[in-house]
């Protein structure tokens, strides 16, 4: 029987669709139902493009519920959703359609005849916008598709995602995610980190990179949870949910920022019941003062782009400051020297990593791969 991410995805939602998924800062609601709708409507617009299975769609947008039933739409086609900063430039998207040969690429509305141009230059078939509103091509073009998609079977290596690291040694390059590696990384810390329906995510991360899209979200969608979507981290915003929120997931800065002022107290943080630090070292200092200031201790994880959560401090039981915590359930770790000889404990070499959730290689760069 071949499932597929989005099969899998879907299997756990909850089975009352008009249970909420994600609620706005302005107090807008978006239902798990309304993910099974625009998921369908993105999904057939797509393939009426001519989108087939395994062709890549390469996403430069800002953040809002659309962007992510757009990630859902893409994985329920059977193709594979390629994620890009919002921050690159004209010449890096040259470089990203040229190496990744998207069919489509869906942009910012204010940048559509920028992309456009580009995306005639590198033989990109179709350019959609979508603005934080929904406005724009993509959703303007879903409406008239119907709310019906059957899913596109795809085998457990089949590519679900690109995502490009950032490139500090020579051009970035595009790791391979297959349906596997996604789906064993959530299903490992929806259960890791005792999500359940009850629970509530405040969500500030960006959704271009792995912590804010796969870790975070689906884990929400996973335990039938749900989540406040901010398009960005605002230290106001953040205090004013957190007495309605039950989880968030941060960047070290987020919980720096946090304790930059006196009202970040217990009793603000009373209904919280995890703090998840990642995506950057977190200091002895700040792990400290959160405690002291809130009772609770930050739970610091490890991961990367070619792997997604790779470690994690527990959920019950003591975390140990400056420390990233033991190998996930189903992932083996080791350090090793530059001769592959295991190291002891205390030793400093490189980190190799194991397991189901470890990526299929760099897309077009075996030479990087190997």
């Amino acid at each position: 029987m071949t499932n597929s991410l989005f099969m899998r995805i879907r299997d756990r939602f909850p089975s009352d669709l008009s249970s909420v998924l994600i609620e706005t800062p302005g107090g807008k609601t978006y239902s798990y139902g309304d993910a099974e709708t625009a998921s369908a409507q993105i999904a057939g617009l797509l393939t009426s493009l001519g989108a087939k299975k395994g062709d890549r769609v390469a996403v430069q947008v800002d953040k809002s519920p659309e962007a992510l039933f757009l990630y859902l739409g893409c994985i329920r086609g059977g193709l594979v959703y390629l994620p890009l900063n919002t921050a690159y430039q004209a010449g890096e998207l040259a470089y990203f359609m040229d190496n990744a040969s998207p069919v489509i690429f869906v942009c910012q509305p204010h940048r559509e005849d920028e992309v456009k141009a580009i995306a005639n230059e590198q033989g990109v078939a179709h350019v959609l916008t979508l603005g934080m509103e929904s406005e724009g091509s993509l959703m303007d073009g879903a409406a008239s598709q119907s709310s019906d998609f059957a899913p596109v079977a795809c085998d457990d290596d089949a590519l679900a995602a690109i995502l490009y690291t950032s490139g500090t040694t020579g051009k970035p390059k595009g790791a391979m995610m297959t349906q596997m590696n996604l789906w064993s990384n959530a299903a490992t810390l929806e259960k890791l980190w005792g999500f359940n329906g009850d629970d509530t995510l405040l969500h500030a991360l960006p959704i271009f990179h792995t912590h804010g899209l796969f870790i975070a979200c689906h884990c929400v969608m996973l335990s039938g949870s749900k989540m406040f979507f901010l398009p960005k981290f605002d230290r106001d915003q953040v205090m004013s949910l957190l007495p309605r929120s039950t989880v968030m997931m941060g960047v070290p800065t987020f919980y720096v920022r946090l304790l930059s002022g006196e009202d970040f107290t217990a009793d603000v943080t009373s209904n919280m019941r995890l703090f998840i630090s990642g995506s950057a070292p977190l200091l002895p200092e700040t792990f400290t003062a959160f405690k002291e200031r809130t009772g609770k201790a930050l739970l610091e994880r490890y991961g990367m782009t070619e792997m997604g959560m790779a470690t994690s401090n527990p959920l019950d039981g003591e975390r140990i400051v400056h420390t990233v915590g033991p190998a996930l359930p189903d992932v083996d770790i080791r350090v090793c020297d530059e001769d592959g000889n295991v190291l002891g404990t205390d030793e400093i070499g490189v980190l190799e990593a194991r397991g189901p959730n470890v990526f299929a290689g760099y897309w077009q760069m075996p030479e990087k791969t190997a």
